[in-house]
């Protein structure tokens, strides 16, 4: 009985771990900036190439949607990671690929490039 009890404790702490891993945020700009201005973030732009020209946020690596899965190695795991497109679309979809992945702090942000444009926030072109 006890063994079974441990065993029932152990594969729910092993669920749970799981769930929590494989999670993330959506914030707005306003909480991605303060993220970023701590400094220790990876800034993640899954637009097009086209839309990274015309406007960018300072210090983003642009990985088009397209191309996460194959290039998922360019993206650190141990940094928080913040991922952005123009309205959050895309956005959440590659947040959510990446907690699946397993890393462990990704924060989608919600209102994309307009919304930290709209907060009058710098654009680096």
């Amino acid at each position: 009985m006890l063994k079974r009890l441990s065993l029932t404790v152990f594969m729910v702490t092993a669920v749970s771990a799981a769930a929590l891993a494989a999670s993330y945020r959506t914030i707005g700009s306003v909480e991605a900036k303060a993220i970023l201005d701590k400094g220790k973030a990876f800034l993640l732009d899954v637009r097009t190439p086209q839309e990274y020209q015309q406007a960018r946020l300072a210090g983003a690596v642009l990985i088009p949607v397209n191309e996460i899965e194959r290039r998922i190695g360019e993206i650190p795991r141990n940094r928080p990671i913040v991922v952005y497109c123009a309205v959050g679309t895309r956005s959440n979809l590659v947040a959510g690929y990446l907690a699946e992945k397993g890393y462990r702090e990704v924060y989608n942000m919600g209102d994309g490039i307009v919304g930290w444009f709209r907060n009058g926030y710098p654009l680096a072109r």
